[in-house]
């Protein structure tokens, strides 16, 4: 219930005002089944946008810590997460990625949408970076579609480090679902695996115009 009040009701009219959004390829996204979507990540409003413009709902692995604030934005941030059926995951650490897998799997075995940005964090200058292989060795385990989605605009109405939302223009853009049944069997091999999310990453510059870069966006945030 809380999901489809802060889509429609709450949060989702003032996107649409902010944001005036748009959208193109739709119906590449398929209706029903499990679904992975793909995403290129400028910024926060990113996932405010895809919920809104995506028919389907969506469920993302979200950082434990947004579960466990403390005060009145702590309460806040975990009331929203929890009443809109987030998952949470521990992320640190070395072995942080795992349970993240475990918990996307277990989405796309009740036939549901798991979103999930390859790049592992937001773009630190607006360039699209190096994926982490996690999603194709989630989509080759569970044979789900990998459906690749970029935002245009989301930087105008939510500039990195502001704090407030601005009027802008965005739009999405779906793009063809990428199949991956044909690595079946693979999801322990490194060099399927990478070749895997290359491909979603090839598909995620072509659709959203940004440069690659052959590097993690958390090794280019770390050595600033």
């Amino acid at each position: 219930m809380w999901y489809l009040l802060f889509k429609y009701v709450l949060i989702g009219p003032i996107l649409r005002i902010l944001g005036r959004p748009s959208v193109a390829g739709l119906e590449n996204l398929p209706t029903n089944g499990p679904v992975i979507i793909a995403g290129n990540h400028l910024t926060v409003v990113d996932s405010f946008f895809l919920v809104l413009l995506v028919r389907r709902r969506v469920t993302f692995i979200a950082k434990s810590e947004y579960f466990t604030g403390r005060g009145v934005k702590g309460a806040a941030l975990r009331w929203f997460y929890s009443a809109t059926g987030q998952v949470p995951v521990d992320r640190r650490g070395a072995a942080a990625a795992e349970p993240a897998l475990q918990a996307a799997k277990g989405i796309l075995r009740q036939g549901n949408v798991w979103a999930v940005y390859p790049e592992g964090t937001r773009s630190p200058d607006g360039r699209l970076y190096k994926g982490k292989t996690g999603l194709a060795r989630v989509a080759i385990e569970s044979g789900a579609p990998v459906v690749p989605v970029v935002m245009h605009g989301t930087l105008g109405v939510n500039p990195v480090g502001s704090r407030i939302w601005r009027p802008g223009k965005v739009r999405m853009i779906v793009g063809d679902p990428l199949d991956f049944t044909r690595y079946a069997g693979g999801e322990n091999n490194k060099a399927i695996l990478r070749a895997a999310t290359d491909e979603v990453m090839a598909a995620l510059a072509e659709l959203s115009g940004q440069e690659y870069v052959d590097v993690y966006a958390a090794t280019v945030k770390d050595a600033a």
